[in-house]
């Protein structure tokens, strides 16, 4: 295969995950690490890599727009980046450690997560109205609008959200994915924010969580200009392209075909990793 198609069949893949990931809300990464480890016979710490910058362009852009309209919060998430940048640089620190086999079955486990998540769907809007404790002392509050009224929310088990942030960012930095469905499932269920807020946030804080993690997999060789550009490129045009068509687009249907596809992907994972093909 000749470099420029080898290029360009990656970069049409990366537009298809960034795709994906934009219109389910979970990211390109769980779609492109396995589609390069599986599909184009890529070292799976170099598709680790690749997927890191991926994540760090497409977030950025979004990040930026939710500033901008005031829905991330940046308090909060700015605390809860301490707990998953410590933990990206752990599972960075980890990937050099853990036999290929093993990252690979972790990363099918979290596939087959991931598309349990997006089978389930939106995830509940409930949100902690009384501050206290550590939210009180450390101001993690806000207020959004809902119906052109303001509503007020308040972060809740402050400590128990700080420890899941850590284990999302190790996935992230091991895995090299944004672990949305984690943070996510952190603020809106268990820290009690609103889920227009998590999400948001989520999205804020995802790039920066990569960002740390990449920095290690870049000193250690794992990121390959030649595999990262098309696949970056490639996810951002995707994303893009997702953002602008969530609106007109079947959700639901697009969603069973996503979870569909992770759930394939994820099995042949674990049966990749479990039987040494990875």
């Amino acid at each position: 295969m000749s470099v420029l198609l080898f290029t360009s069949l990656l970069f049409g893949t990366s537009v298809f995950a960034g795709l994906l990931g934009a219109l389910t809300g979970l990211g390109g990464g769980v779609v492109i690490v396995p589609v390069l480890v599986l599909l184009f016979k890529v070292d799976l710490r170099y598709s680790i890599g690749a997927s890191l910058i991926s994540v760090i362009a497409t977030s950025s852009g979004a990040a930026a727009a939710y500033v901008r309209e005031g829905l991330s919060n940046i308090r909060i998430g700015m605390f809860l980046e301490i707990a998953t940048t410590l933990g990206a640089l752990l599972g960075a620190y980890l990937t050099a450690r853990i036999s290929t086999h093993a990252i690979a079955v972790v990363f099918g486990i979290v596939l087959l997560y991931s598309a349990y998540v997006s089978f389930r769907g939106r995830l509940r809007d409930v949100h902690g109205t009384k501050e206290k404790g550590l939210a009180a002392k450390l101001k993690l509050h806000g207020t959004y609008s809902v119906l052109s009224q303001p509503k007020y929310y308040s972060a809740q088990r402050v400590p128990l959200g700080f420890g899941i942030m850590f284990g999302a960012g190790t996935l992230s930095g091991l895995l090299g994915i944004g672990s949305g469905a984690v943070k996510v499932l952190a603020m809106d269920q268990v820290m009690g924010l609103p889920f227009k807020i998590s999400t948001t946030t989520s999205n804020f804080m995802i790039g920066v969580t990569a960002a740390a993690s990449a920095g290690i997999y870049l000193a250690k060789g794992y990121i390959d200009a030649g595999i990262a550009m098309p696949v970056m490129l490639g996810v951002l045009v995707g994303s893009v392209l997702g953002s602008k068509l969530l609106v007109r687009a079947r959700v639901a249907s697009l969603k069973l075909v996503f979870c569909l596809v992770i759930l394939a992907l994820g099995l042949e994972m674990i049966f990749s990793g479990l039987t040494g093909r990875i």
